[in-house]
């Protein structure tokens, strides 16, 4: 953007937000003289709405616009898009594929919901070999988190302005030097590229899944006590403080409940084995009134095996909710009342799959967007 001849000045500085001025700035293209020149905020809206892979090409359109595209306030506004869009136009599915060695796939999830045939394609990954076992820990805020011959880690970003940060939780197992066997929780800063141990989960670790990061904790579903009761714990990432959530009024008992993330909200999955499973899921995080059971989802019934199913992916614009049913993928139409396998070409037996949204978000602290922390209302 140019506001005066030979500035030099960037859209935003990287190191603050955008200040409120009544003077609307307006951003020059290259050739000036014979093209209009709109208002930042046109430009803003137009570009937020394009994928990722376009606009890195369009950082070499002038300065202005790799300032303004560079820049944490045009990356969130470009994430809120990416995030909101029903259509998933922007979200990938991605999965560990075992055969014919470890490696990560990842296809549209807007193909896989709608589309006859979805086609896989190899994901782009460091330390890419095929005696390396690699698996997916989670994704969030844009960012995918990955495991290379790795131990249990689960991983969020703390969202807290003033310290903005991506944080890793590990769980490490093994004999110490006194012959104990031992399980330590260490957490790393990628901000100080350092792991710090940490004093959490006395009563019992959460062995069972990787964390699910809603409203800037980690969360997991697991049993204590010797009736084995489920529970739901949480870890604050900035407080660094354990915790707990109330779970749904369940109106049956006997099913087998494992913890997921439906559209940025937290969710519970209820199986009762061979018969249906409940999906139920928090509207509003810290308010147990806002429990809701969204969907009830039946199994196949021509198929002998009959479960179970994984905690939902997403939840399509037309209701639609897509599952993992052994190593292959369901939609189920809650409409219809209707079960289909999408066919996916390119594609194999996979051991987990979670979904991303394509985003500009950078690893490097300096350049990462500034996040706000918010309580989660149920949107992605």
């Amino acid at each position: 953007m140019e506001t005066r001849e030979n500035s030099q000045s960037s859209i935003y500085d990287h190191n603050h937000p955008p200040r409120t001025t009544k003077t609307r700035r307006r951003i020059h293209t290259p050739e000036a003289g014979s093209i209009p020149i709109f208002p930042e905020e046109i430009i803003v809206e137009i570009l937020s709405r394009l994928p990722v892979r376009c606009l890195l090409k369009l950082r070499c359109v002038s300065k202005s616009w790799r300032s303004l595209i560079s820049s944490n306030h045009f990356i969130r506004a470009h994430l809120a898009v990416s995030r909101k869009d029903t259509n998933f136009a922007r979200h990938r599915i991605i999965s560990t594929v075992l055969l014919p060695c470890y490696s990560l796939k990842q296809c549209s999830l807007n193909s896989l919901l709608s589309e006859p045939v979805a086609d896989a394609v190899d994901f782009d990954y460091p330390m890419k070999n095929p005696n390396n076992s690699v698996r997916v820990v989670g994704c969030c805020n844009g960012l995918v988190c990955i495991a290379i011959n790795g131990k249990h880690f689960s991983c969020g970003t703390h969202l807290r302005e003033s310290t903005r940060n991506c944080l890793v939780l590990g769980i490490f197992s093994g004999f110490c030097t006194a012959g104990r066997y031992e399980s330590r929780v260490k957490v790393y800063s990628l901000r100080a590229n350092s792991w710090k141990r940490i004093l959490v989960f006395k009563d019992g670790l959460p062995f069972d899944d990787t964390g699910k990061f809603v409203s800037g904790k980690l969360h997991w579903g697991r049993r204590v006590g010797f009736n084995s009761r489920w529970e739901i714990v949480s870890f604050d990432l900035g407080s660094e403080v354990c915790g707990t959530v109330e779970q749904p009024r369940y109106v049956e008992g006997g099913f087998s409940p494992s913890l997921g993330v439906l559209g940025g909200s937290l969710c519970v999955l209820c199986d009762f084995p061979k018969t249906s499973v409940d999906v139920w899921i928090l509207r509003e995080y810290g308010n147990r009134d806002s429990w809701d059971k969204l969907v009830t989802v039946p199994y196949d019934l021509g198929d002998p095996w009959k479960g179970p199913y994984s905690t939902p992916l997403c939840r399509g614009a037309k209701g639609e909710i897509l599952l993992v049913y052994g190593s292959s993928f369901i939609v189920y139409d809650q409409k219809d009342n209707a079960l289909h396998r999408p066919k996916i070409t390119n594609f194999a037996t996979f051991l987990e799959a979670d979904v991303y949204v394509e985003s500009l978000v950078s690893l490097v602290p300096d350049a990462a967007p500034k996040f706000e922390t918010r309580r989660n209302t149920g949107h992605q």
